[in-house]
């Protein structure tokens, strides 16, 4: 019986969960197609965007802690760094960081049906597979802090395979862009949010507290391309300094009845083994 409600808890919740999520999109949806048109109205989707972030991230109930180590650069726009552990990860830093957020997605979130085509407008994609691609969105990530306007970038280039406890390695993009553009890099650790969602093939949403974690910021005036390596690790380090060791690993899926278990009886009798060295033994008898 425990395992058939502690069950029917996780199917409520996802879809508790999943509701909160997608009825604000359909009541906005025009509004946020139509601002997805013009240039001019990316700004005001951002700030829906946000809002949205903040309502279904509050209606799913859970606590979100926020930790930020020191102010963030007065006037200036920054290149944000993060760990990718989950698809909520873009709704909590649209949810936590400042500003209007130009953000790095892969290509695929731009091919998703009704929702792709928005994002695909007022954000930036790249295929990481295609030389062509990456160029062309450093270069619209560069326009973007020419702007004014705040780049966030997962380096990793995908989900982690072990979140929240190991991360993939870094591409040096988002360092050399933040060294030409001589904007502040800001590393950025999201320890929880694999708990809460993790990308296992399917949609599987567990009720888990989250956390976001704004580092010190790194200025890079007077660094040149060759200090990219040195700030990527630094950035590497530093995010990793916040993960949590006991969020690793990811939830596992839930079922209605007791799964068997395998018998535990007595250990079976090892067979007797012949006697060692027996020669150097009957000598120094």
């Amino acid at each position: 019986m425990r395992h058939f409600l502690r069950y029917l808890g996780h199917r409520l919740y996802t879809t508790w969960a999943t509701f909160w999520f997608v009825m604000p999109f359909v009541v906005t949806y025009p509004l946020q197609w139509a601002l997805s048109r013009r240039p001019s109205g990316h700004r005001h989707l951002h700030s829906l965007n946000r809002a949205w972030s903040r309502l279904f991230i509050r209606m799913w109930g859970m606590p979100v802690e926020v930790v930020r180590h020191s102010p963030l650069p007065a006037g200036m726009p920054c290149v944000y760094v993060a760990n990718h552990s989950s698809y909520i990860d873009i709704p909590l830093l649209f949810r936590t960081i400042p500003g209007w957020l130009n953000i790095m997605g892969k290509i695929s979130l731009a091919r998703v049906p009704v929702w792709g085509p928005i994002f695909g407008r007022a954000y930036i994609t790249v295929d990481r597979d295609n030389a062509m691609s990456r160029g062309r969105a450093m270069v619209q990530a560069r326009r973007s802090l020419e702007a004014g306007r705040s780049v966030v970038i997962f380096p990793e280039g995908s989900i982690s395979k072990k979140p929240g406890e190991e991360m993939g390695e870094f591409k040096d993009g988002a360092f050399q862009l933040a060294i030409a553009a001589g904007v502040p890099l800001v590393p950025v650790t999201m320890p929880l949010n694999h708990r809460f969602m993790p990308d296992v093939g399917g949609l599987r949403v567990r009720y888990s507290p989250l956390a976001i974690t704004l580092h010190t910021p790194i200025f890079t005036t007077g660094l040149t391309a060759a200090d990219a390596p040195r700030l990527r690790q630094q950035a590497y380090d530093t995010i990793a300094s916040g993960f949590r060791p006991d969020a690793r690993g990811i939830p596992e899926p839930s079922t209605w009845r007791r799964l068997p278990t395998a018998p535990s009886g007595p250990a079976p009798k090892s067979a007797p083994q012949a006697p060692q060295n027996q020669e150097l033994a009957s000598t120094n008898s």
